[in-house]
Order: C-alpha cells, then structure tokens, then sequence
C-alpha cells in the first residue's frame, strides 16, 4: 500500500460516513462496483484519475479528494517536452505590421491554400499531409527571403500559421517534441513579420501538450501567461478556455468556472479577420460552451458534460470528421461515466470509422479512458458486441 493510496482511501471513507452513504450507494453514484471502491477506501488498490474526479464531485470536495491521488505516470517522452516549454522566454506584446499591398495578392492564395489544408485536415491521417505543409512552408518562406523587409511581412505571417498548423498535425501523430519545434518556428516567423502577439498563441498551444499529459498546474500557468490586457481578445479567450482545463484536471471547480466565464466573454467580443487564418478552431461556435461541457466531464459532473456536449456537437460542420470524433468520443465517454453504457456503446460505434481514417493521438487519450470505462461493465451485451471494434481501433490508433 503506499502513501498516497492510503490516504485516499482514508479520507474517502470519511466523507462518504459523514454523508451517511454506504459502499453501495457510493459505487451507484460514481458507476464503480462497491468491491473496487472497497479496496480503494482500503488503500488496496490506487484509485486512478477518473475515480478521484468522481468521488471529489460526488463530495463537492473542489480538488480536495483528487489532489490526494497519485498521479499518472508521464512517459520518458512527455517529461522532456514539457522540460523543453520552459527553456526559451517567449516576448510577447507589440502589434501586426501591415503587409505590401504588391504582395497581398500572394499572400492571399496561399492562405487560401492554407484553408484547403486544414478542411483536408478534418478527414485525413495527418502524418500525409505534414510534408505536404512543410514543402509549401519552403516554397512561402524563399519567395518572402527574395523581397525587402516590408513586402516581406504578410508572407511571413502566412508562413506562421503553416507552421503553426503544421505542429498541431505532428502533435496529433503522438511527436510532442516535434509539434513544440514548428510552434517555436510559428512564433519565430510571427515575431519576424511583427506579429509578436502570436507568441501568446504560442503559448496556448503548448499548455495543450500539458494538457494532454494531466500537469494542471504547468497548463495553467501557461495559459494564464497568454492573457496579457494588451494581447487580442480572441487570444486571450482561447488561453481563458485552456486554463479552465488545467483547472478542471485539478478538479478545482470555482476557478474553472471563472475561467470559463471570462473565456466566454472574451471570444464573444473578438472580431476575426477575414484577411488571416482563424486563430484556433474554425469548427466550433461556440468554443467556450463546448470546452465547459469538456471540463465539467474533467471534473467529475459527467451527466452536465454530456448534455452541453450533446448540443454542441450539433453545431459542428458535416465534413469537420476530426473535429466530430474528437467531441463525440468525450461525450461517449461522459454518458459512460454517468452509467449510460449502452448509449455510450451506441455513439462510440458511431465514431470508429472516422477515428480509423482521421488517426488522432490526443483523441486517442480519451479513447483509452473510455475503453477503460466501459471494461468495467464486461457482462453488458452492447459492451462485449463493441469490445473487438474498439479493440481494433486502440491498436491501430498507437502503430
């Protein structure tokens, strides 16, 4: 039994006398069996993640219990990347120079490109389509070199959002560190070109490299560096949504809730540019709402999660594959956490398809978790009808 098992368990068993409830009507609420919370409140068995979330919020403990279980172990990989986010300071202020209206044009079809690029990104392995980014980067960055400093510029923003791009598709073949090099090459050609607020997107993409690998505090610490008054309300909203995010992992409700409600605010009052790239995504429309509906599932409220996910969901485009897979396998694994196994069996079937062709390793993350979810209910007929399916899928998924 070691430390951290032990007094989880111990501090388990004391809530749920003092709320009067017995193993059995806990495990009914949080959907594990009475045996498994048995062992847990024994200091037996190490509760993991899911379990500390649901049990904080079966107590409203705000993070109390879930900070008493043991973390999940990082991967040698991740420890370095995350080690690599802190090395460089990153300059972030200053403003957009405008662009050579000779080279407005050029610009103009390569990021019209650059949108073809990421619909094609919706429905496609991404390891096809990151040469084909990093060939067309070349291309954008030789004609930028071969004009003066101020014809330069637009190609030279342009040039960011491909990198930037490009390190969100390699994050989604499972390379941490070589996602965190083509966002430090976006920031480097946004810095180049004067559009040093970039680097605070920068920023909001490496707490999602955090994210990923459960360290709340690293993800909100750098999402809270990505919220400078000076910075665009549109930045600034994204790095509001993720710092929820970190806050929920910690399963601190009250600061994920703030967060959310300023995340809200800010991406309701930002404009976007028609002559740039959509910073973040494009599929959703209302960003903030849907991310609420991801963290309330974080933090241990997953029948909440499901509805909002549920009419979020409805608002993505048809051809946004990836997009749908990603928030579909989180409300499968919502409405699995709720007890609602068949119904979750019933929209995971739904996604294998799609999540074969789109190939993710983050959404992959919340597929393990569901497989997990769903292995405790092995006598359920829709679980054992989908397991070879799912099965199926978790492997191809880590080849």
């Amino acid at each position: 039994m070691n430390h951290e098992s032990r007094l989880f368990g111990e501090e388990l068993r004391r809530k749920r006398l003092t709320a009067g409830l017995s193993l059995a009507q806990l495990a009914h609420i949080v959907h594990y069996s009475k045996a498994q919370l048995s062992k847990v409140e024994r200091g037996i068995k190490t509760p993991g993640r899911d379990l500390a979330r649901l049990c904080d919020a079966a107590f409203d403990a705000n993070g109390e219990l879930a900070s008493l279980a043991s973390p999940e172990p990082a991967s040698r990989r991740q420890v370095l990347a995350v080690g690599a986010l802190a090395a460089p300071a990153i300059y972030l202020g200053g403003s957009v120079a405008s662009g050579n209206a000779e080279h407005t044009d050029l610009a103009g079809i390569f990021r019209a490109q650059l949108d073809h690029y990421r619909k094609l990104g919706q429905t496609t392995d991404p390891a096809i389509l990151v040469s084909l980014l990093a060939g067309q980067l070349t291309v954008i960055q030789k004609i930028a070199a071969h004009n003066g400093q101020r014809a330069s510029q637009p190609l030279l923003i342009i040039a960011s959002r491909y990198a930037e791009y490009t390190g969100w598709l390699v994050q989604e073949t499972g390379t941490d560190f070589g996602a965190l090099r083509w966002t430090r090459q976006a920031i480097d050609l946004a810095n180049a070109a004067g559009d040093s607020d970039f680097a605070a997107y920068g920023l909001v993409r490496h707490a999602l490299m955090t994210l990923y690998r459960g360290d709340a505090a690293q993800t909100t610490q750098l999402a809270e560096r990505a919220q400078a008054s000076t910075l665009p309300p549109r930045i600034r909203g994204l790095a509001a949504a993720r710092e929820a995010q970190g806050h929920a992992i910690a399963a601190d409700y009250d600061s994920t809730m703030r967060a959310l409600d300023r995340a809200s605010a800010l991406l309701s009052a930002a404009t976007l540019d028609a002559g740039q790239p959509v910073i973040g995504t494009a599929n959703l429309v209302d960003p903030a709402e849907m991310i609420r509906g991801w963290c309330l599932y974080d933090l241990g409220r997953p029948s909440d999660a499901a509805r909002i996910i549920d009419r979020q969901l409805a608002t993505i485009p048809e051809g946004a594959t990836r997009a749908q897979a990603r928030y579909g396998v989180r409300r499968a694994l919502a409405y699995a956490a709720a007890g609602d196994i068949d119904h979750a069996c019933r929209l995971t079937s739904g996604l294998l398809d799609d999540l074969l062709r789109v190939r993710s390793a983050t959404i992959t993350t919340d597929l393990r978790a569901l497989a997990r979810t769903l292995g405790r209910h092995q006598k359920n007929p829709a679980v054992r009808d989908l397991s070879p399916r799912l099965g199926t899928a978790l492997r191809a998924a880590t080849r």
